[in-house]
């Protein structure tokens, strides 16, 4: 049991080393979606001219969106910027500064207004989307819903677009991430947030950034605790079984004892019976 527990502490111990020595990445992108209308996963029961899906800072003008329907053809038609509005709840990003990973609530969605042209049928439709936002960091993904509304006509001459994301924005998603200037510790703040809605567009910033390595750490520590626990309370169970089984054999011996003392009982019963037998003759 011992070499068990003694294996199970190197491994956390290696864990804990491997868990330093990793980048931990951020819980959340810069940039990221941080609600939409309709939400993902709803039902949508009348046609929409637009779909609007609400970022933490503004789309790149050359941002990527694409609108498909059940048959897999798309029926987006153009996108804009649209009116920024204050979140019902605030979207929490990091940003790692001096080896630091700080946390900003960010409270205002910046909208990209996605023109829908027609509803061709009933059934599952998925808005998806690609930018860059202003640390260097891809931002991409998709938001799916369910549409039972009735079917509209395409518009006159509609022919489904072909176009996808722009070269240039492609080369900055894949390469994103590697010269950000968050990483060099410098944060960047959202475009144009104290332009668009000064009143709620700056990232609240949290004092006190949290170490990256400080949570594997804890856990590891935690673990090791529990198991070195365990390990010193079970010696002491298995010398306490012993001890419960001495009782038994003492029983034994005692009955052996017993024995023993019956013998001279037996003595003391012959004297006895001794001159009882000399007074009969």
């Amino acid at each position: 049991m011992r070499k068990v527990l003694s294996r199970t502490v190197a491994a956390l111990a290696a864990a804990l080393a491997v868990s330093l020595l990793l980048p931990v990445a951020p819980a959340y992108a810069h940039g990221q979606l941080a609600t939409s209308t309709p939400l993902t996963g709803t039902v949508v029961r009348e046609p929409l001219t637009q779909l609007a899906l609400y970022f933490t800072e503004k789309p790149a003008s050359n941002a990527h969106f694409a609108v498909t329907g059940p048959d897999g053809s798309r029926v987006d038609s153009g996108w804009s910027h649209g009116e920024p509005k204050r979140l019902d709840k605030p979207v929490t990003e990091y940003f790692m500064v001096n080896g630091v990973f700080e946390p900003r609530l960010y409270h205002t969605g910046f909208p990209a207004m996605v023109t829908v042209a027609h509803w061709p049928a009933k059934g599952r439709y998925t808005a998806s989307y690609l930018s860059v936002a202003s640390d260097g960091e891809a931002v991409r993904g998709e938001v799916s819903f369910d549409y039972q509304g009735p079917g509209t006509p395409a518009p006159a001459g509609w022919s489904p677009p072909t176009a996808g994301p722009d070269p240039a924005l492609i080369a900055q998603a894949e390469g994103g991430g590697s010269t950000t200037p968050g990483a060099t510790g410098s944060p960047v703040a959202p475009t144009d947030a104290s332009a668009d809605d000064p009143a709620g567009a700056a990232p609240e910033q949290r004092g006190g950034g949290f170490p990256a390595w400080l949570v594997p750490a804890l856990i590891v520590v935690v673990v090791s605790a529990v198991v070195l626990l365990a390990a010193r309370r079970r010696p002491a169970a298995r010398g306490a079984s012993p001890a419960g089984r001495r009782p038994t054999g003492a029983a034994g011996r005692g009955g052996g004892g017993t024995r023993k003392a019956a013998g001279p009982t037996r003595k003391t019963g012959a004297r006895t019976g001794g001159p009882a037998r000399r007074g009969r003759r």
